[in-house]
């Protein structure tokens, strides 16, 4: 499985890594905002996208609309792992197709069981 890891913070993007990592997942590219995200996933492939919500040049939720606007891409999975953990912004995000919802900070238990909920 890789997965992309979408955060504007270098250290959650190495935490969320190594979550992964615990889970035996270790195939990860990693994107610091959602621009970022968008040539990455024009040249490669991935099966599952985590991202964070609140980031600059295009927020998680901007990500997401797009990935689920895209013919190519509407099919992957797409877990917002996020600080943000209201019941609009959680509604919000359902709304527009996210996978499935994980508020930081998780373990790899919670992880897992998501991606499994996503996936």
């Amino acid at each position: 499985m890789k997965v992309l890891v979408v955060d504007d913070f270098a250290t959650m993007r190495k935490i969320i890594k190594n979550v992964l990592k615990q889970i035996n997942i270790e195939n990860v590219l990693e994107a610091e905002n959602g621009k970022h995200a968008l040539t990455i996933l024009k040249n490669d492939t991935v099966d599952l996208i985590i991202s964070d919500w609140n980031m600059p040049n295009k927020d998680g939720f901007e990500l997401l609309l797009w990935v689920r606007a895209s013919e190519k891409y509407k099919s992957i999975p797409f877990m917002m792992a996020t600080g943000r953990g209201e019941k609009k912004e959680v509604a919000k995000a359902t709304e527009a197709g996210v996978s499935a919802f994980i508020t930081k900070p998780f373990n790899a238990e919670e992880l897992k069981e998501k991606m499994e909920e996503a996936c």
